[in-house]
């Protein structure tokens, strides 16, 4: 039998953790971080099982340092996790299980700590993460959005209808935080899945829907105006009529075939509803070849400032059910429609907003090159989204961490003399500048128990840069 008073020294340090499927004690390796993540990190455990929720901040530190391929195992293996680990990837999948309730904790901190005004943009698209391998549940054939030089028109893997919450940064502009997705699932391989799962087939707009049925009660709750920018594929009326009936705005490209109608005049008093179409139609190819009717305005759009030339009118649209502000910009190339479904919005909100959508397809390149979304090879449904939804959240938890802080702590840009000194920092910037800080604070914890000689302390923040 242990020892009782030697148990409760390695409990106080951090290192003892019980195991709820056995009640053994475990041995794990214990990481210094900085306390605002572990306060992050602590609001996330909430929404998980008081069992299991003790794995978390292992898992997320061993993200974190994880090197090479981004696989459970090497997350495993930087978290210092041996014995135990068939125990995590169980954790995994109950992590898939409770997405919704996780990312809700997400969101609660996120409007209690981003400074947001009394308007929030949301974004929404879907991305693939390419998966190799038989028997991984949920994967099929599907179109590949960037083909490359292979000109690869089909990939295997996942699709992801993935929610960013779009904010602006005072010094680094917007910045894209993902908080919720849902994995879509072909219909011909939905009968591939085991009927225990109960999975039903949803389309990405229905995907769509339910991710803004999921998100829109919270934001209202805390008395915020909702708008949603998506791309064209996603302006059509199963997403446009649930949105609007919810009373979310939505900004997003027009097709230039677009089957717009003008609007229709006021009533003259005769009985009988009123028409919610005009009857005549209007080609948007034709309003952008007229010459006149052109006008500019100074905007913001990808981080700086620019004149737009533009064109703006009323137009009703049976996709949107009901009356559109349709915005035509003259680009260097020709012209490019857009539509908002708030007939008062401003040509300027509109151009922005469709400009930080960019947000989230920065989202889908940091998932895929920082972290290593779909390299994670496990083949369980739930797994695989628990896995996909770490990805997601632990990008968030970076930037939230790194939000107030400067570019002096989040960047150096000494050692790379080519580097431009003024860009911002990026994302995989600020995910280094944290594992400097949680090595700092290893370091920091070091020094209390034993006085360094000034040139390790100097070898071991070099060695730290290093690993960071």
């Amino acid at each position: 039998m242990t020892d009782l008073p030697k148990r409760m020294a390695l409990a106080q340090d951090g290192f003892l953790h019980k195991t709820p499927a056995y009640g053994e004690p475990r041995m794990a390796a214990n990481w210094s971080t900085p306390r605002d993540w572990d306060e992050w990190v602590s609001w996330l455990q909430a929404g998980l099982h008081a069992r299991s929720r003790w794995r978390l901040p292992l898992v997320a530190i061993g993200m974190l340092f994880a090197k090479g391929r981004r696989t459970v195992t090497s997350w495993l293996r930087a978290a210092g996790i041996g014995d135990d680990y068939i125990d995590y990837y169980y954790f995994i999948g109950s992590v898939g299980r409770k997405t919704g309730v996780i990312a809700t904790q997400l969101l609660i901190a996120l409007l209690r700590f981003l400074p947001l005004g009394p308007r929030v943009l949301l974004a929404i698209d879907d991305t693939p993460t390419k998966r190799y391998g038989p028997k991984v549940q949920g994967a099929g054939i599907h179109h590949n959005p960037t083909p490359g030089p292979a000109d690869q028109r089909f990939l295997y893997g996942h699709i992801w209808v993935t929610l960013s919450l779009v904010v602006r940064h005072a010094w680094w502009g917007t910045i894209g935080l993902p908080l919720l997705a849902w994995l879509y699932v072909r219909r011909k391989d939905v009968s591939k899945l085991p009927s225990k799962h109960g999975w039903e087939f949803l389309t990405k707009l229905e995907l769509a829907v339910r991710l803004m049925q999921w998100i829109v009660p919270w934001l209202v709750r805390a008395s915020k105006q909702v708008w949603v920018v998506v791309d064209g594929g996603y302006a059509r009326r199963p997403l446009l009529r649930p949105l609007r009936a919810q009373g979310v705005t939505v900004v997003g490209r027009l097709r230039r075939d677009a089957g717009l109608r003008d609007v229709p005049p006021p009533r003259t008093g005769r009985r009988g509803r009123p028409r919610k179409y005009g009857a005549h139609k209007l080609s948007l190819a034709k309003r952008a070849g007229q010459r006149g009717g052109w006008q500019q305005v100074s905007c913001r759009l990808y981080g700086e400032d620019v004149v737009k030339t533009f064109k703006t009118f009323l137009a009703t649209y049976e996709k949107a059910d009901g009356l559109i502000r349709v915005v035509i910009v003259k680009e260097d190339d020709g012209w490019m429609p857009y539509f908002c479904t708030d007939a008062n919005a401003s040509v300027v909100e509109i151009l922005e907003a469709v400009a930080d959508r960019e947000a989230i397809e920065q989202d889908f390149h940091d998932l895929k090159e920082v972290w290593g979304a779909g390299q994670q090879q496990v083949r369980n449904l739930w797994a695989n989204l628990g896995v996909f939804h770490l990805n997601l959240w632990l990008h968030t938890l970076v930037e939230l961490w790194a939000w107030k802080r400067p570019k002096s702590q989040l960047t150096d840009r000494r050692a790379s003399p080519w580097d431009d000194p003024q860009r911002r920092p990026s994302h995989q910037d600020r995910l280094r500048a944290l594992r400097r800080s949680c090595l700092h604070e290893e370091l920091t914890a070091l020094r209390q128990t034993e006085q360094l000689p000034r040139k390790i302390r100097t070898f071991l923040r070099r060695l730290g840069n290093l690993a960071a």
